[in-house]
């Protein structure tokens, strides 16, 4: 029996870093990325496959991408659906690169602006102090 509650013991203190780990705001900010980039994904295939590849198969002379294959034997290689691909991810790397760049001008414009300190006020007393103080430093 004390094997078991040992065991539940470790289990226990494993959940509890658990829930410290998914606790913690980086793990939530993570996950709200990577659901936000897939979803950004999903928009930029579509953008690929739909608008910008078929324009360019119309510059090219009316060719489909999307069909552009070579059969070799049984074996069917799509390089068609790999050059939709290709555009894909330069969109998607491109779209990231702006977004880096603009987090980075915000940040620059952040760190360039002076912190204000409050003016501090002293009262009469303060002052009266002060003086009392360099008076007795000087003596």
């Amino acid at each position: 029996m004390a094997l078991i509650k040992d065991g539940l013991g470790a289990a226990g203190k494993e959940l509890g870093a658990f829930k410290k780990f998914i606790s913690r705001g980086n793990v939530v900010d993570m996950a709200v990325g990577v659901i936000i980039g897939g979803a950004f994904g999903k928009i930029v295939t579509s953008l690929v496959n739909d608008i910008v590849m078929p324009l360019i198969g119309l510059a090219l002379g009316k060719l489909d991408f999307a069909g552009l294959s070579v059969k070799i034997g049984e074996t069917e290689i799509k390089y068609g659906s790999f050059i939709q691909t290709v555009v894909d991810f330069i969109i998607v790397a491109f779209c990231i690169f702006v977004v880096i760049r603009l987090f980075e001008k915000f940040k620059k414009k952040e760190d360039a602006k002076p912190e204000e300190t409050p003016a501090i006020v002293k009262s009469d007393e303060a002052i009266l102090l002060e003086e009392i103080r360099d008076i007795l430093k000087n003596k």
